[in-house]
């Protein structure tokens, strides 16, 4: 017993001790700011940084996640969250005008009376920055007791420039039901969604499902935790658009770039998604747009408006940079209103200008903008969407523009695409052979065909022959996303043929993987005793391994001199000598300028087996 008292009062001397060092370090404000780049997974832009809060070196207080939960056991949250904000505010150096500071926010801290906006933009007036250039995280310290009045909370920030974002996305079922209660304008995914990503199906199939559940309400999915190249990888491909973790950037005092090398990476990557089809930018519908300085008084724009009728609207901006957006019909209903002119006639015009309009980078892709531009509120759903290049001011496009695009675009890919597969059909083939052609680059293209296949449709029927056919599109693509380069390319010719386009260096390991993975997959498509032969055309039955696959590679050593029909011949060629082989297996000969004749008998490879070119 004695022992047990001891320890109780052991621990009551160290809880006081931490207290009192708590106190000390609030009323010498000893603690400092860190921050944690945000990074895109577009362009590997910084799109801005996460500010961390540290208590002394050496200290039980160091940590944040010790230092906060001891402040919100000693009532002391809201005088540490004051401070911290303060000191990441007062701290940070952002290198452009369009970069954010994201301040971790407990829910609780809203219902603190002190915390006032006022305070928050005064700091930021001193450090040059606006309420545009924050975003408030709202962290899982404590849950969300009434969402009604922390949307009514968050809604006057928002109208100040503000933006929200919800930490810790699948983390738990708080933070969605936040998002679904707070329109956040950013969510951010837990670590423990993001690691191991690239190993682990079920994750990935979550992540897929919130890249799309993001898309479709208009708002941004930041990826935290990124330690390893596979995840960061894994991630771009799918689409996710801002990642955070130690791979892109550690917590520093000094906020830091993303490196050339990682930032390759990124772009490399993201190109592979976006020519996986015909990507359409927004760059490519933006029009010249008038612009107007923000201190312009409101009367000079509207006499703009009234000379030009057809004019939808203005942008306001700072420089070269777009800061805001003035619509006709918006501006005149508030000069309409009571006193409307006497009130507002001679004032700046950034005093009534829209803080957030759509402003989107150059190279976004147009079914991106138009997820983001219909999910506005209502009041904003006509809005101009303001485009830049490298945050200076671009153009702007309508909405009618983009709706038109979007529609004219997927008509043309209906009629072009696979329908059983979704990849590019010949169409789009025949661009892709003649764009590389044209460009006379390094490339090799595989053509792949089923060995047998007619037999197994007949004998299985079409659901499952058109199963075997969406299951080797998939060997080829997955095969292409791990040995080849990011601009590489699959189409669907028809039927059971498929072809592949690819600058990578070494294809021949691209087609021993191919083999690999339908040779591995491929049996469980039939029954147990029917596996060990297949029937020709005549019905007869052949000792087989099966239904195979069958490739021809041509390596086009260099496309300029080259055309399509000797490509088309060559590999006529190799798929009969392919054809005349039992089993899964690639032939490959080399057309072009620096080719060696092409081998008269070129000798099969297959499964780990490298051919002789």
């Amino acid at each position: 017993m004695a022992a047990d008292r001891n320890l109780i009062e052991s621990s009551a001397e160290v809880r006081r001790a931490l207290r009192e060092e708590l106190l000390d370090l609030l009323h010498s404000k000893n603690i400092r700011s860190v921050y944690q780049p945000i990074v895109s997974l577009s362009d590997g832009e910084v799109l801005g940084y996460e500010a961390l809060t540290r208590g002394p070196e050496r200290s039980a207080l160091h940590s944040p996640l010790s230092l906060f939960e001891l402040a919100e056991q000693e009532g002391l949250l809201y005088p540490l969250d004051r401070l911290a904000r303060s000191n990441a505010i007062g701290s940070v150096t952002l290198r452009s005008g369009k970069q954010q500071l994201f301040l971790n926010l407990s829910a609780d801290i809203l219902n603190d009376p002190l915390f006032a906006p006022g305070q928050t933009l005064e700091l930021l007036r001193l450090r040059g920055l606006t309420p545009a250039n924050v975003v408030f995280e709202i962290t899982e310290r404590s849950s969300i007791e009434d969402f009604e009045k922390t949307k009514h909370i968050l809604d006057h920030y928002r109208k100040q420039g503000y933006r929200i974002a919800i930490d810790d996305a699948g983390a738990g079922y708080s933070s969605l039901q936040a998002i679904a209660e707070l329109h956040p304008d950013y969510i951010k995914v837990d670590r423990s969604l993001v690691s191991g990503v690239h190993r682990n199906k079920t994750k990935e199939y979550i992540l897929e499902t919130m890249v799309t559940f993001a898309e479709k309400l208009g708002v941004y999915l930041i990826a935290e935790g990124i330690e390893t190249e596979e995840e960061l990888t894994k991630l771009t491909l799918m689409g996710v658009h801002y990642g955070q973790g130690f791979l892109l950037g550690r917590p520093d005092k000094e906020p830091a770039d993303l490196t050339p090398e990682l930032r390759q990476h990124i772009v490399s990557h993201r190109k592979k998604l976006e020519m996986s089809g015909h990507v359409l930018s927004i760059g490519e519908l933006s029009s010249p747009s008038p612009t107007f300085d923000a201190q312009t008084p409101i009367s000079t724009v509207a006499n703009y408006f009234k000379e030009h009728v057809n004019a939808q609207g203005v942008v306001v901006t700072t420089g070269s940079e777009p800061v805001g957006l003035i619509m006709r019909d918006r501006l005149f209903q508030q000069l309409a209103g009571q006193y409307g002119y006497s009130l507002f006639w001679n004032r700046p015009i950034d005093s009534i200008m829209d803080v957030r309009p759509l402003i989107v980078e150059e190279h976004t892709p147009v079914e991106w903008v138009s997820r983001l531009a219909t999910s506005r509120d209502i009041r904003n759903l006509y809005d101009l969407v303001i485009v830049t290049s490298k945050g200076c001011m671009l153009g702007t496009a309508s909405i009618r523009t983009i709706l038109e695009c979007m529609t004219n675009v997927k008509m043309e890919n209906a009629k072009v695409a696979s329908p059983l597969t979704g990849l590019p059909g010949n169409l789009q083939i025949n661009r892709e052979l003649n764009r590389r052609l044209t460009e006379g680059r390094h490339f090799s293209v595989i053509y792949a065909d089923l060995d047998y296949f007619k037999w197994f449709n007949d004998r299985y029927g079409f659901h499952q022959g058109d199963q075997l056919i969406q299951f080797t599109a998939d060997c080829i693509q997955q095969a292409i996303h791990l040995a080849g380069i990011p601009d590489d390319f699959v189409g669907h010719i028809g039927g059971d043929d498929f072809i592949a386009m690819s600058g990578t260096s070494n294809p021949e390991l691209l087609c021993t993987d191919i083999l690999q993975r339908f040779d591995r997959g491929v049996r469980a498509f039939y029954e147990v005793d029917n596996w060990s032969y297949v029937e020709d055309r005549h019905g007869n039955r052949m000792e087989s391994g099966g239904v195979t696959l069958s490739l021809a590679l041509v390596v086009c050593k260099s496309g300029l001199g080259v055309t399509p029909e000797q490509i088309s011949q060559v590999s006529a060629r190799l798929k009969k000598l392919s054809k005349a082989y039992r089993g899964s297996v690639y032939y490959c000969d080399c057309i072009g300028s620096e080719a060696t004749a092409p081998a008269a008998d070129p000798q099969p490879a297959h499964q780990g087996n490298k051919s002789s070119i």
